[in-house]
């Protein structure tokens, strides 16, 4: 891959047959997604490029939207996305479209160009998070887990959707408000965990979760190399994977945070590691679990977190 690791590989196949079809709502659409009102007030086709980022355009919109998230499923890995039609077809009619930009999903550009939507309103969760590579060195572009980005990004859909429904621009902005005031309580458990185990060293498979790890005021102590190296699904050496396995050998991390949607050989030899000297595994994802929002997942991850961390002496 080119570009950092954790992005979303798209592999185009562009059918003119399928703006015709009139196909229904994506295959990406959860249970969730809201029905239009009528033809006199219809719902506003909202386009995402994960369920995280339609599970929040769910909150802010209510019932004033129909979200489709085009990556959906636990199961997949949204490093090796394979792009359809019919989200092609989706992206076409979207008036908003939410995506975590910082090269994670580049498909989406590349699909909404296809679909020759330039009236959609972009809303690129990296470029609201104001953050960028520090030094031209690697950068995280899983701003999913930084939870005052989240709350930057609420604003920010409550706007576009505001810019496609002006009568709703205050239900809106109320929604992404409250949605704001539930990100208090996680960062609130973020602080209480840098409270009671402040500069406890950690281990990661991937970059995934590091902004949540930062502001739990925790120490990731994984070699960059081994991380970078299974984030973009290269082979990482042997060099590199015993200095890995040594952080557990030593007991010089507390825990191991675990990204179960891109496991392979060498991530799995890191976790049997750090079972076998006792350190808790705790496992992130990138996309939401079935049954859960945004806040109840980041809650299940903090909870697990503490729960790690709490359980080593």
């Amino acid at each position: 891959m080119g570009v950092s690791s954790g992005r979303l590989t798209a592999l185009l196949t562009v059918a003119a047959l399928a703006f015709a079809s009139g196909c229904g709502t994506s295959s990406g659409a959860g249970p969730g997604d809201a029905t239009p009102h009528g033809d006199e007030n219809p719902a506003i086709p909202v386009v995402a490029s994960t369920n995280v980022y339609g599970d929040i355009a769910r909150q802010i919109g209510g019932d004033r939207v129909r979200v489709v998230s085009i990556i959906s499923d636990p199961a997949q890995d949204p490093h090796s996305y394979e792009a359809s039609t019919r989200n092609q077809l989706e992206l076409s009619r979207a008036k908003v479209v939410v995506e975590n930009g910082g090269g994670y999903d580049d498909f989406v550009g590349k699909m909404l160009r296809g679909a020759r939507n330039s009236g959609a309103e972009v809303v690129n969760a990296v470029d609201v998070s104001g953050r960028s590579p520090n030094g031209g060195g690697e950068f995280n572009e899983h701003v999913w887990y930084d939870l005052p980005t989240m709350g930057k990004l609420a604003d920010r859909i409550a706007d576009a959707l505001a810019a496609t429904a002006p009568a709703d621009a205050d239900v809106f902005r109320k929604n992404a408000a409250t949605f704001r005031e539930k990100l208090t309580t996680l960062r609130d458990t973020e602080r209480q965990i840098r409270a009671d185990h402040g500069g406890t060293a950690v281990a990661v498979t991937e970059p995934v979760p590091l902004y949540l790890i930062r502001a739990s005021g925790l120490r990731n102590l994984t070699p960059s190399d081994f991380s970078e190296a299974v984030e973009e699904g290269d082979d990482v050496s042997a060099r590199t994977l015993r200095r890995t396995l040594d952080l557990f050998a030593d007991d010089r991390v507390r825990a191991l945070v675990y990204n179960e949607q891109t496991s392979g050989p060498q991530t799995e030899k890191v976790e049997q590691a750090a079972r076998a000297r006792g350190i808790p595994v705790v496992p992130v994802t990138e996309t939401l679990p079935p049954g859960e929002d945004y806040i109840s997942w980041m809650t299940t991850n903090l909870d697990a977190l503490r729960r790690a961390l709490d359980t080593r002496p």
